[in-house]
């Protein structure tokens, strides 16, 4: 049986274009760097690079059971957001605990909501949204919205950039802060987020609008980034990858993802509550810097006094020069501690620390 064809994103034809090397990333033809990722990487941490993440899908719930279906359905609580255009990081979960994905919710109107969900969990994740609202009866649409591009403009002159090639999402958006976005027109949204650590936007607009952005964007030299770039800025600035750093059989708490689960109201039942308030996590979450010459990778050993544990994601930092990680271990390892990765059969010790290495460009200090 011949392989389904690689599902490609409007900027596609682009990429090859411009000569980007590209790689099947979950079943979507993206391109993992246009020269050096290095360079690339740089770019995004001193001035402005852009992806393009339209392979990631955003999906409207509307309705007037919008509100109580995504109290129900993510980790989080929708509640909190009251300012239209507000926005908040949640993970979706199973009756177990175990993250079916990590996404993000944007408020509009109590009857009117956007979630934003990772490319290779899409399907999925409809199906499990649907299947939801059919069980608890309500009353909401879930719209996939294929018909949107998305590109993220990220780095200290990102929104600048952005500013100078479309003058006139200036008013709306410039006053934004971190984890919101203005709604430009019916089909356009101009977020301040983003998974690299540095400030910008992601930008959501109709497909056929997002070749001309791009260009206009390049022009203003705006540097085009790929996924190889993207992977090393988000680990870095310690945001997590879905089927790396968790899946459906890793809680919240295993994950460093505590902060994403909303308990504070005691009748609020979202799904997975039970599990994760009756199994408390079992493993930490940390980083690791190595002390020595090598690169820590995901899957690799690491051997520390409380028993072993594992490296999730693992590179070489370009920013700061050595190799970091992130590593599920026992509980009772904390900053500080050193341990050990097993490289290709070495033992090479490793410093444990926070998980955010860079922030804004900058060394984060070892916590």
């Amino acid at each position: 049986m011949s392989a389904a064809p690689l599902k490609t994103t409007p900027l596609a034809d682009m990429h090859r274009a411009a000569g980007a090397r590209m790689v099947d990333f979950g079943g979507w033809d993206m391109p993992v760097a246009y020269g050096s990722q290095i360079e690339e990487h740089h770019a995004v941490r001193t001035d402005a690079g852009m992806f393009d993440v339209s392979h990631m899908l955003n999906v409207d719930v509307t309705g007037d059971g919008a509100t109580r279906f995504l109290r129900k359905l993510i980790a989080n609580d929708v509640a909190k957001l009251a300012a239209p255009g507000r926005a908040l990081y949640s993970c979706m979960l199973n009756p177990q605990g175990g993250v079916i994905d990590d996404l993000i919710v944007y408020f509009f109107t109590p009857d009117r909501w956007r979630v934003v969900v990772n490319a290779g969990t899409a399907d999925k994740d409809i199906a499990w949204m649907k299947r939801v609202a059919q069980a608890t009866d309500a009353n909401v649409t879930i719209t996939p919205r294929r018909d949107l591009a998305m590109i993220a403009v990220q780095g200290p002159q990102a929104r600048a950039r952005v500013f100078a090639v479309r003058p006139d999402w200036a008013a709306a958006s410039e006053p934004l802060k971190p984890f919101s976005a203005a709604v430009i027109d019916a089909d356009t949204l101009v977020a301040r987020t983003g998974y690299t650590g540095e400030d910008g936007f992601e930008i959501v607009l109709p497909a056929d609008q997002a070749v001309t952005l791009w260009n206009d964007l390049a022009a203003e030299g705006v540097r085009p980034c790929g996924l190889g770039a993207r992977d090393t800025l988000r680990l870095e600035a310690g945001m997590n990858l879905y089927g790396q750093d968790m899946d459906e059989l890793v809680h919240p708490g295993e994950a460093g993802l505590t902060w994403t689960v909303s308990l504070k109201d005691a009748d609020r039942d979202f799904i997975g509550r039970q599990a994760i308030e009756q199994f408390p996590a079992p493993a930490a979450f940390v980083g690791l810097k190595l002390q020595s010459r090598g690169v820590m990778r995901a899957h690799m050993t690491v051997q520390t006094p409380q028993g072993p544990g594992e490296v999730t994601s693992g590179t070489m930092s370009p920013t700061l020069g050595v190799s970091i990680a992130f590593a599920r271990v026992p509980a009772g390892v904390k900053a500080g501690d050193t341990v050990t990765v097993d490289i290709r059969g070495t033992a090479v010790p490793a410093v444990v620390c926070a998980t955010t290495f860079v922030r804004h460009g900058k060394a984060v200090e070892a916590s």
